[in-house]
């Protein structure tokens, strides 16, 4: 048994537990909380901090650096 977690926004909650309800899924739903998790809050400061100290580069640099092949 697989074990997925998803944040869904209020609009997508609905149909998701119709969805699964439809397909007879057992799911558990947490308290509601508007949060996002400390990692991603952490991570988001982060990248606004190293956008201000230049650590960055522009999406025309990235897809030199990263060519599609």
């Amino acid at each position: 048994m697989g074990v997925y977690i998803v944040y869904p926004t209020k609009e997508q909650q609905k149909a998701l537990e119709t969805f699964l309800k439809a397909l007879v899924v057992p799911f558990e739903k947490s308290p509601d909380s508007d949060e996002l998790p400390e990692h991603v809050i952490k991570g988001i400061a982060q990248g606004q901090a190293d956008f201000e100290a230049g650590r960055f580069i522009t999406f025309e640099e990235f897809k030199k650096k990263f060519p599609i092949r």
